[in-house]
């Protein structure tokens, strides 16, 4: 027998009250981004499970991918079958034949919401498991951890079975949270802090800042990689390419080396928070950890929020470089990070930049520059690209491979 569908646990979601049908639409959408890759598979939702469809798709690529999806507490594949005895009888006994091995133990786990049926749960659980014996003679029973415990589910459409229990992403369903603009470069932190703010049900857009000719076609793409990586939990993303060149050679024309990460990166939040404003979002969020690197010092990053009063999420200050890479490798964003392409935070960074930055004195530089003018222009020139799950682009590998 084939699946005809992988059933859908809301787990976290069922503790909403009245806005629980809000969040069980914002997931049902989420899986539909996810899944957009295959054309005939449906999705269903109701207040109890989510129903996605398989309509003839192989179930396993399906499950990959909603194993990933936030909101999602649980997932099994299950049979749908019509709600009589014979059909539930002759359902059973293929199954577990198709699953029986030497030694093999199990038991029948009914549930009867439709009160309606003709057996109550457990005469359905006696009448299957007589069943099963009949085909499967040699077969053992087993009340306590049986190899298949084989759940029998009558509902009001039809009856379910299923044997397996996968568990899900958990979090909440992306976009239930409120949005937040991601500062992502091309590194290994901030996908992680995406990942970590999508968990919590935060819907992103993706804010990158390129500086060509100084970074290369292969940085964009490499952050464009990111961001399609991070759709998989939870659907499409706006990436948002911010032109930096002009601010970056004011920068290093007209500022000390030491302050050219601090000036830099409170540029950068100007910009955000502009296009946070713009695009209706409600915080800015980076991936900085604190101590890793000069500009993320406590007084570096005091220096660097001075510019905005917007709150900023920092979802990996705490961890240290091997957690964050840890969680890089299992969302699969940590290769794409490593790969050869310089992004605009690393290409001026100075020898010997201020771990300790005066905001007397960056206020004071930065009189030198028109800031008004620059982030203004900056914020102009964006280019906004929507990132799917299923978008056809080159590959980084393809990218290297083109260059060398």
């Amino acid at each position: 027998m084939q699946y005809s569908e992988i059933m859908v646990r809301h787990g976290e979601l069922s503790t909403k009250g009245k806005n629980r049908m809000r969040f069980i639409t914002k997931l049902k959408r989420n899986i539909e981004d996810v899944l957009a890759i295959y054309p005939n598979v449906a999705v269903r939702s109701d207040r109890d499970r989510t129903h996605v469809l398989l309509n003839g798709t192989d179930y396993e690529p399906v499950l990959e991918s909603l194993k990933l999806v936030f909101g999602i507490q649980a997932l099994s594949p299950v049979y749908k079958i019509e709600k009589s005895v014979p059909d539930l009888i002759a359902a059973v006994q293929t199954i577990m034949t198709d699953l029986y091995y030497d030694g093999l133990s199990f038991k029948i786990s009914s549930k009867r919401s439709d009160h309606q049926f003709e057996l109550d749960s457990r005469d359905l659980n006696q009448t299957l498991g007589g069943a099963v014996f009949e085909a499967l003679p040699k077969i053992k029973a087993q009340m306590k951890n049986p190899d298949i415990n084989l759940k029998v589910e009558i509902r009001d459409e039809a009856a379910y079975i299923s044997h397996e229990d996968i568990k899900g992403a958990g979090g909440l369903p992306v976009g239930t949270s409120g949005k937040g603009m991601l500062m992502l470069s091309g590194g290994i932190d901030s996908p992680v802090a995406g990942y970590l703010s999508l968990k919590r049900g935060m819907d992103i857009e993706a804010v990158h800042f390129a500086s060509p000719p100084y970074t290369s076609p292969g940085a964009l793409k490499k952050a464009q990689d990111l961001t399609q990586a991070l759709t998989r939990f939870g659907g499409n993303i706006q990436f948002i390419e911010v032109p930096f060149t002009e601010i970056q050679e004011e920068i290093k024309s007209k500022a000390p080396e030491a302050y050219l990460m601090t000036l830099t990166r409170r540029f950068m939040m100007r910009i955000t928070d502009a296009l946070r404003e713009k695009r209706a979002a409600l915080v800015i969020i980076n991936g900085e950890s604190l101590g890793q690197v000069a500009s993320q010092t406590l007084e570096s990053m005091q220096a660097i929020n001075a510019v905005t009063s917007t709150p900023i999420i920092r979802p990996v200050v705490t961890m240290d470089k091997l957690e964050i890479i840890d969680i890089a490798q299992k969302i699969n964003t940590f290769d794409i990070s490593i790969q050869p392409f310089e992004d605009c935070c690393t290409i001026f960074a100075p020898d010997r930049p201020k771990t300790n930055p005066k905001l007397a004195n960056v206020e004071k530089y930065e009189e030198r520059f028109d800031i008004e003018g620059l982030v203004q222009r900056a914020v102009e020139g964006v280019i906004i690209t929507e990132i799917t799950p299923d978008s056809k682009e080159d590959t980084i590998s393809e990218l290297i491979n083109d260059i060398l």
